[in-house]
């Protein structure tokens, strides 16, 4: 059995996510404004970037506008596919990220594989980068989205990813003047799901951030620098 194969056949039933992407879809570029810092996913993104060679292929799953993930890594010579379940959002994406080695396709992260037909055959990366993506999730699908991302990882691959520190479970919040669902983790739990899922973590590191709207209370939000085991 193949290990793209493995980590498909492991998870649980989707849950329906068209609601997640019409709000992000209405968002649209009022997520920058209310998000304009970024300052941990800036410094992820960058040592990210710096620890691969030149001509790497990433893929940042849940790209949103492309800022400033995508276009940082663009900019630093390598090659990016950003995937994002929002149509609004990959419209952003490519405005933002006009380069040519920059590809952004609508498409939900269960249905990456390395290889088959359709959109969903992405093949293998360098290193994938994970912002914030996860959390929209139900926790029962985050391990093996996981697996599902190690198994697009060539050997000693390379995974950034990021979550909001909270006790949550696909908890409805308001955010922007919709409703999202959200899960996180406490650091501890999530350092487990993450090494169970096959990651070595390298680096951690933590931010405390204050959103620039009234709606959207402050947030701790961490950081993992991992590599496929």
């Amino acid at each position: 059995m193949s290990e793209d194969y493995a980590a498909r056949s492991a998870a649980p039933a989707r849950r329906d996510r068209t609601g997640q992407a019409e709000a992000f879809d209405a968002i649209g570029a009022s997520y920058d404004v209310a998000f304009p810092h970024k300052d941990g996913q800036l410094a992820a993104g960058r040592r990210l970037a710096g620890e691969l060679p030149p001509g790497s292929r990433v893929l940042d799953v849940g790209c949103g506008t492309g800022l400033p993930t995508a276009r940082q890594l663009t900019e630093a010579g390598h090659t990016v596919l950003g995937v994002d379940l929002s149509a609004g959002m990959l419209d952003l994406a490519r405005a933002n990220v006009p380069s040519p080695a920059a590809e952004f396709r609508r498409l939900d992260l269960a249905d990456l594989r390395v290889s088959g037909e359709g959109p969903g055959a992405v093949g293998q990366f360098d290193a994938i980068a994970c912002f914030f993506a996860l959390l929209m999730l139900p926790r029962e699908e985050i391990p093996s989205a996981l697996r599902l991302l190690r198994s697009l990882l060539r050997p000693g691959g390379l995974l950034a990813l990021s979550m909001v520190e909270a006790d949550l479970d696909d908890a409805a919040i308001p955010f922007l003047g919709h409703v999202i669902r959200v899960s996180g983790y406490l650091r501890d739990e999530l350092r487990q799901v993450v090494r169970d899922a096959g990651f070595d973590i390298a680096h951690e590191e933590s931010y405390a951030y204050a959103p620039a709207s009234t709606y959207v209370p402050p947030e701790h939000q961490l950081f993992l620098h991992c590599r496929r085991g």
